[in-house]
């Protein structure tokens, strides 16, 4: 099996395992980018802790069951400062609910991180 999108794959696991009401999941693949996204939506409160595997190939996600929905964006959209509000209608299911993650030259931000900051970027993903 091919990895083609590591992170897109970690996501789909923890969004079937929530809808299976499963606590723990393992991804396959461990990468600085999967680590911040799951950094970000364990300070929102959608998912718990994780661990990476002893052997650096993979990690062990703690699940609390707070999780709605979570998917990487494909494309990855330019997404400037005016653009913010459309793209939260489209991925978000109502304002100020849910999350988007956003790589901006700052690092990956959420949506509301990269207004406050007055920064663009990239779509990289959404979780409520």
């Amino acid at each position: 099996m091919t990895n083609n999108d590591p992170l897109s794959n970690a996501l789909s696991r923890i969004h079937n395992a929530e809808q299976r009401g499963k606590r723990v999941i393992e991804t396959s693949t461990d990468s600085k980018m999967i680590r911040r996204v799951l950094d970000l939506m364990n300070e929102a409160g959608y998912i718990g802790t994780y661990e990476a595997h002893d052997d650096g190939k993979g990690l062990t996600v703690n699940l609390i069951g707070q999780l709605n929905a979570c998917n990487a964006i494909k494309p990855r959209f330019k997404c400037s400062m005016e653009d913010y509000a459309k793209y939260e209608q489209r991925y978000l299911p109502a304002q100020d609910f849910g999350i988007m993650l956003i790589s901006t030259n700052d690092g990956i931000l959420t949506h509301n991180e990269a207004k406050e900051r007055g920064k663009g970027g990239r779509l990289i993903s959404y979780a409520y």
